[in-house]
């Protein structure tokens, strides 16, 4: 007896759209498939495939919307989806967000199948990984790390005629370094859509230099430190201050872009001259959705809104605060452009070159980061965030890094840091150790030189 082959994801789509009686329907289709591998010890440990489907309905009833979600591989269960986000759409209340649905946009590409992965994007990688934990084992480095690699394939469709598909390929790697009686650590990380700029030999040198830093140690007190932030740390900093740029509760006063005169702080200087923070879906290398896409509303995202198209969106230009995160119903509140959430996030500054060692060779005393974790939100109204340092401070001394230094707590707000940094390098991909595993991987940082960065006390994480 032969299986039935599994309804493409077009035909789940085209199949809730039919089974809807409501006013309208929207549908969004994801299929997933991730690969990834796991070392500790200088040893692969694991390594895993899976898949998933995931489909939402969102049904209207005139200015009503209700939607239900869940895995779903069979047109029973699409129906199913659908006949329970019709019936709570008929008794939810109007919509504050309500607008007229986006039609007749259509993909090029939409009867495409789905994008998948496998381990074969590890075939140049995992004999690289193999000759790294020989050369760390001969030399008493111990290893820990993970990669991961996941294809999403997006399918849009409503009943006012969308019909839009997109392929997002999303990878990262991690991994630590520890010496042979666990004293020091490092971690490297990045981020890639394919692997085939992942250079794992690369990683373990550049782990090996900062073990090697941490040599000597020396202890510090906390305090204000003039302080070299690398394009790791910057993302995990930058992507907090882009998740609390909705236009709404700015609008509202509840945020660090709200102006003390009512309002938002849009047109207002928010950072030194020169500062760009943009997003932007065609951003070489780090290329995401070009169209809005959301399965449920709150403060920056509608459903009403699905289809919507996407381009680059300047957030900060030139140190002035240029637009926030907005539907098309905050654009009406705040009277300012339509300009949707983006799946990613970019830094420059002009006339900015050189790398982070350029930036460590130019100060005198000083201290260097590698990355943040644990970072918290203290204060909305000026983004005041708390957090750990972790896997290596090391300390500059006329130009050289000369040792290892205990961990701080570190109390900061990322919108001040703009406006007070004093050197910077050049735009790299950047890949943030705080959120990037499971949030947002894809960023471009600078490396950037704050002279008072405040380390409120000293922590005893290791």
């Amino acid at each position: 007896m032969t299986t039935a082959p599994a309804p493409r994801a077009q035909d789940l789509v085209e199949h809730a759209l039919a089974c809807s009686t409501a006013d309208d329907c929207v549908v969004v289709v994801r299929e997933t498939s991730s690969a990834n591998l796991r070392w500790a010890n200088n040893t692969l440990t694991t390594n895993g495939v899976m898949t998933s489907v995931d489909v939402t309905a969102i049904s209207f009833v005139g200015t009503a919307t209700a939607s239900a979600a869940g895995s779903a591989t069979t047109a029973r269960d699409v129906a199913e989806l659908v006949r329970v986000a019709d019936g709570a759409a008929r008794d939810a209340a109007a919509a504050e967000d309500a607008a007229e649905l986006v039609r007749d946009v259509v993909s090029t590409d939409w009867d495409e199948p789905t994008v998948p992965t496998g381990i074969s994007v590890y075939d140049e990688v995992a004999p690289a990984l193999g000759e790294a934990f020989g050369r760390a084992g001969k030399a008493g480095r111990v290893l820990y790390g993970f990669v991961n690699h996941e294809t999403t394939t997006s399918y849009l469709g409503s009943s006012t005629g969308l019909r839009l598909r997109h392929v997002q390929p999303t990878g990262h790697v991690g991994c630590t370094a520890k010496s042979a009686d666990l004293t020091r650590s490092a971690w490297v990380g990045a981020a890639t859509r394919d692997f085939t700029d992942v250079d794992p030999l690369a990683i373990d040198a550049e782990l090996e230099r900062r073990l090697a830093w941490a040599e000597r140690s020396v202890d510090l007190p906390a305090g204000r430190y003039d302080t070299i932030l690398p394009p790791t740390a910057v993302a995990d900093l930058m992507i907090d201050a882009y998740w609390s740029a909705g236009a709404r509760v700015a609008h509202e006063g509840q945020s660090v872009y709200s102006s003390r005169a009512g309002g938002t702080r849009i047109g207002q200087r928010v950072a030194r001259e020169g500062v760009h923070l943009f997003s932007d879906p065609a951003l070489p290398g780090s290329e995401c959705l070009p169209f809005v896409l959301a399965t449920r509303s709150g403060n920056e995202t509608s459903v009403f809104d699905n289809g919507l198209p996407l381009g680059r969106t300047d957030w900060v230009r030139d140190g002035e605060l240029s637009a926030l995160v907005q539907t098309r119903h905050t654009a009406a509140m705040t009277a300012q452009p339509v300009t949707p959430y983006v799946d990613n996030l970019a830094l420059s500054v002009a006339g900015a070159t050189g790398s982070v060692d350029d930036l460590v060779t130019g100060t005198e005393r000083g201290l260097l980061l590698t990355c943040l974790w644990y970072i918290r939100e203290v204060d909305p109204q000026t983004l005041l965030l708390t957090g750990l340092t972790r896997d290596g401070v090391y300390l500059v001394e006329d130009g050289e890094i000369t040792g290892a230094v205990n961990n701080f707590r570190f109390n900061e707000s990322p919108v001040d840091l703009l406006n007070r940094f004093t050197h910077a390098s050049a735009t790299v991909p950047a890949f943030s150790r705080e959120w990037g595993d499971d949030y947002f991987s894809r960023t471009a940082m600078p490396a950037l030189r704050v002279p008072d960065f405040n380390m409120s006390s000293v922590s005893q994480a290791r």
